[in-house]
């Protein structure tokens, strides 16, 4: 879980970093909750839209990420038909993923940036 938290000028601020490990051939999500200053109330991101890409530089391919916007927080998915390609004949793989928020005033901001270590499926091998 990645959780931004903050006064009203967080927005723009340095993205978390994440680590994200999943299992080749496995549905895998992330929940990012966005925090008011008091760490428990969520911050209001009514009208935001959003954004989160997958990045395999060995293959030169991205892959657009399913997000679920619920009240208080954001799940970020990479679905099985999707995880069943990454590092298809490696051990293990990296790749690269942000998540990009667009705010109702259209301001830009990447809060997440990470890396996903993608792990090989020893049942579907």
């Amino acid at each position: 879980m990645a959780d931004a938290c903050c006064p009203d000028d967080f927005i723009g601020a340095e993205p978390a970093q994440i680590k994200w490990r999943v299992v080749r051939g496995d549905t895998a999500s992330i929940m990012v909750q966005f925090l008011e200053a008091d760490e428990a109330t969520s911050y209001d991101t009514t009208g935001w839209t959003y954004i989160a890409t997958a990045y395999d530089e060995r293959l030169n391919e991205s892959y657009d990420l399913d997000i679920q916007v619920n009240a208080g927080y954001i799940k970020v998915v990479a679905p099985a038909t999707m995880t069943t390609t990454w590092g298809v004949g490696l051990k293990t793989a990296d790749l690269s993923f942000d998540v990009q928020v667009t705010t109702l005033d259209e301001t830009v901001w990447t809060p997440i940036l990470g890396t996903i270590f993608v792990i090989g499926d020893v049942t579907g091998a």
